[in-house]
């Protein structure tokens, strides 16, 4: 900003980039973006010395450090929907407005899901391996069909009734446990976890993460599958158990499990998930596609001019 130019607002991006579409938004604000991947003392010093009014959430942890380290910010606004990687408590202790771009990656983790839920039941990955190394499994080998089977889904949001509606194009019975929906989808039938747990030929979790969530699906609640089960996790690793689940693959309890979120990212190397070859691996990509990007930087970009400007207006 040239000197002596009039004060614009300094929004911070914690990563390296933005949907043009979405910086078109954000024009009559300064943008800083944070890197690829920053850390608490990055953000620290980038807040202490831009003092941003927004930050839009993309890597990283907005820790009350971080919060701290601002003296003008009214909005954390997340790049996606899962704001459990801010401290909305310091947040609130501040009033500042946490945000959340519902929805906005709804398609693309509904597909990465699907594409998850095939590669577990069809075997792919470790069908496509053999077949390079020049075996021709045809005569031993038996997939999975998912026609009137059942597939129990932890959340019944925006991701997880495209999931469903998938579902039952493909003929398959959906149950759902969500104690926090509104409302009931038609074709699917609400239950208790525990009614989910046991009548599940296919897991697939699709809820934010949260204190009391927290490893739900736990040696105790693996016990309660189905023999032979899938299990699909798009949204945060913090929701199972991981050892439990390596014990449940082992022992074939778990068929397989796709899985494009993990307790720790980047996930710890070497980790046992790696040399199983009925666990299906994702880098935490379910909501990146070409659209999602998109309509994640636009809808945080929204969120962020939502709470400035009617700030600004009553100010």
């Amino acid at each position: 900003m040239s000197q002596g130019a009039p004060h614009r607002g300094v929004v911070l991006v914690t990563g390296a980039d933005l949907a043009p579409q979405a910086t078109a938004l954000l024009q009559d604000y300064d943008i800083v973006y944070a890197g690829k991947t920053p850390g608490e003392d990055d953000l620290v010093r980038l807040c202490a010395e831009h003092q941003p009014e927004a930050i839009i959430v993309r890597y990283g942890r907005i820790t009350r450090r971080v919060i701290d380290a601002c003296q003008s910010l009214r909005v954390i606004s997340k790049h996606g929907t899962g704001i459990d990687t801010i401290d909305a408590v310091a947040a609130g202790e501040r009033g500042i407005a946490v945000k959340a771009a519902a929805g906005a990656n709804a398609p693309a983790v509904a597909e990465q899901t699907w594409a998850m839920i095939f590669a577990c039941a069809k075997d792919v990955v470790r069908l496509d391996k053999r077949i390079h190394e020049g075996h021709w499994d045809k005569a031993t080998h038996k997939s999975l069909e998912l026609k009137d089977r059942t597939i129990g889904l932890v959340g019944i949001g925006a991701i997880g009734a495209r999931v469903a509606m998938a579902a039952m194009a493909f003929g398959m019975k959906v149950i759902a446990f969500d104690p926090y929906a509104s409302r009931s989808l038609e074709g699917i039938r609400m239950v208790d976890l525990d009614t989910l747990l046991a009548q599940s030929d296919v897991l697939s979790l699709h809820c934010p993460l949260t204190d009391e969530n927290r490893n739900m699906i736990n040696a105790a609640a693996l016990a309660k599958l189905k023999d032979g089960a899938i299990i699909v996790n798009t949204a945060r690793g913090g929701l199972i158990d991981e050892e439990a689940l390596v014990a449940a693959l082992e022992s074939g309890k778990v068929r397989a499990a796709g899985l494009d979120s993990f307790e720790k990212e980047p996930l710890t190397a070497p980790h046992r998930f790696q040399d199983m070859d009925n666990v299906i691996l994702a880098p935490h990509i379910g909501g990146v596609t070409d659209n999602a990007y998109i309509a994640m930087g636009t809808g945080a970009a929204n969120n962020v001019l939502a709470v400035l400007q009617t700030e600004g207006a009553t100010s």
